[in-house]
Order: structure tokens, then C-alpha cells, then sequence
């Protein structure tokens, strides 16, 4: 599966995992309903979904213009990493206004889903890869 609907139900199948796993954990972590966390969830979902888009056609832009093809470890990692910082910074007010905490007690939440996102992202990926193949971009080269 390659394209569009690579990333469509990479998405989809990322988000809905995603909002499930946050809404309990943040519920359990903060004393709040289900209902209160999941509205949070959802909004971070969707941000998250529109940087997953961005995030993942500006990388891949980059890697099919690497010599090196494939996803070892090391472009994994990088991968994880630039996409869960780059949710930081609209993450953290948004928790920090929803739950009425301080920006410091939003980041250190904020810290606590990324160390679980970092893993979940890399797992998701290695996961998604395998029951659905590398995209065109990480692919060997013909002749290779």
C-alpha cells in the first residue's frame, strides 16, 4: 500500500489507538472523567493528525533523497523524536488551559505521554511496516 491511503489509514489506525490509550491515562493521572479527558484527547488528535501529515511527507521528502534506503533503527528513532517534539509546543498550553494547570504541570504530563508516545510511535511503525510494507520511500532503489 503505497500513497494516500497509506497515510490515511496510518492515520486512522495511529489516532484511534492513540485517543483511546491518552483519554484513560490522562483520566487516571489527573482524577478527571473519562468524558473531560477524552474532549482533550480528541483535540489533540486532531492536531496531532495534521502534524502527522506534515511531519511524515517533509520525512519522507528527506529520506527518498537519502543514499542509505530502508528504516534501520537510527532513522526510526529520528523519526519518533521529530514527531512527538513537534507536538510539544502546541500540546503543552492546551493542557495547561484545559485542566487548569500550570504551563510546568503541563509540560511534565506532556513528558510523561511522550516518553509512552515515543514507544507507542515506534512500535506502531514497526508494527504498521510489517503488515503493510515499507513505503516507495524507504524502499531499495531498482538495481540495488
Amino acid at each position: 500500500m503505497q500513497g494516500i491511503k497509506r497515510k490515511i489509514v496510518y492515520v486512522t489506525l495511529y489516532e484511534i489507538i492513540a485517543i483511546a490509550c491518552s483519554s484513560l491515562a490522562l483520566a487516571v493521572l489527573l482524577g478527571r472523567s473519562m468524558g473531560h479527558a477524552s474532549v482533550v484527547a480528541v483535540a489533540a488528535s486532531a492536531i496531532a493528525v495534521v502534524w502527522n501529515l506534515v511531519f511524515n511527507t517533509l520525512f519522507e521528502r528527506w529520506e527518498s533523497r537519502q543514499v542509505k534506503r530502508g528504516r534501520g533503527l537510527g532513522r526510526r528513532v529520528a523519526h519518533a523524536i521529530g514527531f512527538e517534539g513537534g507536538l510539544v509546543f502546541t500540546l503543552v498550553p492546551l493542557f495547561a488551559w484545559w485542566f487548569d494547570i500550570s504551563l510546568w504541570q503541563a509540560l511534565v504530563l506532556d513528558v510523561g505521554l511522550i516518553v509512552f508516545f515515543l514507544v507507542y510511535t515506534f512500535v506502531f511503525n514497526l508494527a504498521f511496516d510489517k503488515v503493510f510494507g515499507l513505503p516507495a520511500s524507504a524502499l531499495p532503489l531498482p538495481g540495488n
